[in-house]
C-alpha cells in the first residue's frame, strides 16, 4: 500500500522550470546514419535549449536522468556534467525520479534528458530485423502466431476492446483526427495535412483495425526537462510548475501471456495508478485541464479514460463524442498532436507539452486557464501517472 503521509509530504515540493526540444519538424527526412546527428547531439541540442528556458546553468545541474537509447556516462559527458545523483529512466518515471532525488536531498537540480535518431538510423520496431529483439517480449515470445510488432500487439488489443464495447473504427478516427486537428496548430509538429472522418475510413489498414493515422511517429528528436526543489524555482524568472501528484502501478503477472493487456486492458493497474495520484494532488478526474496520454496507438487514449475514471467502463466512444477531446473540446488531450502527430519522443514531448500549457505558452492550442494538467501511460502492463499544476502565486 502506498504510504500517503509520505507521498503528501512530496506534493508540490518539486518544480519543472526548463524545458527544451529540438526541431521535429524541421529535421524529419532521410539522411545516410552517418551525416545525421545521433542521439547524443540531439540530446544535447535539447538540454541546451533547456537550460536556456530555465534561466539556470550548466554549473547548477547537479542530478541527471537519462532516457533509454542512451548511457548514462557518455550523456554525462557529451553534456560535461559531474553530478551527484544519476539514473536512467523512461519518461515518467523521470520525473517520478528527479522529485524523489530532490526531495531527500540527493540533488537540487537534476536534468532530463532523452535523445533518439530512430529515423535516420532506420531504427525498425517489427519484424525480424527489429530492434531490441533480444529483449523485447513482444518480438521473441508471440513470433510464432506472427505477432511480430507492437502494431500487431495492439491491434489485437483493439479487436478485443471493440467486440467488449462497441468501440468502432469511426472511434478511433475521431482520436487520429482531434490529435491531427491540434498538430495543425502546433508548428512544431510533423504531421499538419488535414485530415477528416472520410480520410481515415477510407485510408490504408495496416493490421486490422489499425490504419497509418493509429500509428506513432518514427522520427528523430530530443527532449530535456529541468527538475528543481520548489525554493529554488522561486527564485527563478519561469512560472511555477509544481509536480502535485505520482502514481504507479505494474502489472508483470502473466504479462508474456497477454493477460493483463486482452482481458480487461489494463484497467486494474489504472485504478491503482489513479487512486494514488488523485489522493495524493488532492483533485479528481473533473479537475483535470489537459489530458496528455502515451500515445503510441491511439486505442491508448480510450482505454486510459476509462481507467483513470474521467468516463465509465465501456463508454470512452460516448464521451470522446459527448465531451470533445481536440481543440475547443471539454478534455484537450495531446494538445501537440501527441506522438501520431507531433513527435514520437516516447512520452517526453508530453511532459514539455503540460508545461507550456500550464505555463501559457502553447502559442494557438492553448488551453485558456489551464492550472492542472495529467500524464498517463500504459506500455508492457506498466501504468503510471503525473499530475501537474501551475502555481497562482509565489
Amino acid at each position: 500500500m502506498p504510504d500517503y503521509t509520505r507521498l503528501d509530504r512530496l506534493s508540490g515540493e518539486a518544480c519543472l522550470v526548463g524545458i527544451g526540444e529540438t526541431d521535429y519538424r524541421a529535421d524529419y527526412h532521410f539522411k545516410p546514419a552517418s551525416d545525421s546527428p545521433d542521439s547524443y547531439a540531439l540530446a544535447a541540442r535539447a538540454f541546451a535549449r533547456a537550460l536556456v528556458d530555465s534561466g539556470l546553468s550548466k554549473d547548477d545541474i547537479d542530478g541527471l536522468v537519462v532516457g533509454p537509447t542512451l548511457a548514462m556516462e557518455r550523456t554525462g559527458e557529451v553534456l560535461g556534467l559531474d553530478t551527484r545523483f544519476t539514473v536512467q529512466a523512461d519518461a515518467v518515471n523521470a520525473i517520478i525520479q528527479a522529485t524523489l532525488a530532490i526531495n531527500v536531498g540527493l540533488a537540487e537540480c537534476v536534468a532530463l534528458v532523452y535523445g533518439n535518431n530512430q529515423r535516420s538510423a532506420s531504427t525498425q520496431y517489427g519484424g525480424p530485423n527489429a530492434m531490441g529483439g533480444e529483449r523485447f517480449q513482444a518480438y521473441v515470445y508471440y513470433a510464432p502466431w506472427g505477432l511480430t510488432s507492437q502494431g500487431a500487439l495492439y491491434a489485437m488489443m483493439a479487436n478485443r476492446y471493440m467486440a467488449e464495447t462497441g468501440f468502432r473504427p469511426a472511434d478511433l478516427g475521431t482520436i487520429a483526427i482531434a490529435e491531427r486537428d491540434f498538430a495543425r496548430l502546433n508548428d512544431n509538429a510533423i504531421l499538419t495535412e488535414p485530415l477528416g472522418i472520410g480520410d481515415y475510413l477510407s485510408g490504408k489498414i495496416i493490421c486490422e483495425p489499425l490504419r497509418r493515422p493509429d500509428y506513432c511517429l518514427v522520427n528523430d528528436g530530443g527532449v530535456a526537462l529541468i527538475v528543481t526543489s520548489r525554493e529554488r524555482a522561486k527564485r527563478l524568472a519561469v512560472p511555477l510548475v509544481s509536480v502535485v501528484g505520482i502514481g504507479a502501478s505494474d502489472l508483470h503477472r502473466d504479462a508474456a501471456s497477454l493477460r493483463p493487456r486482452l482481458l480487461d486492458f489494463y484497467h486494474s493497474g489504472h485504478a491503482q495508478t489513479a487512486a494514488q495520484v488523485y489522493r495524493m494532488a488532492g483533485i479528481g478526474p473533473r479537475d483535470i485541464d489537459v489530458l496528455q496520454v502515451y500515445d503510441s496507438f491511439s486505442i491508448h487514449v480510450p482505454v486510459a479514460l476509462e481507467g483513470f475514471g474521467f468516463c465509465p467502463i465501456g463508454e470512452a466512444a460516448r464521451f470522446i463524442a459527448e465531451t470533445g477531446i481536440g481543440p475547443g473540446g471539454g478534455l484537450p488531450t495531446n494538445t501537440s498532436g501527441g506522438m501520431l502527430c507531433e513527435s514520437y519522443m516516447q512520452g517526453w514531448n508530453h511532459q514539455a507539452e503540460a508545461v507550456r500549457q500550464l505555463r501559457g505558452a502553447a502559442g494557438r492550442r492553448q488551453v485558456e486557464g489551464a492550472r492542472h494538467a495529467q500524464y498517463v501511460s500504459d506500455v508492457a502492463g506498466k501504468t503510471a501517472s503525473i499530475i501537474y499544476r501551475a502555481e497562482a502565486s509565489r
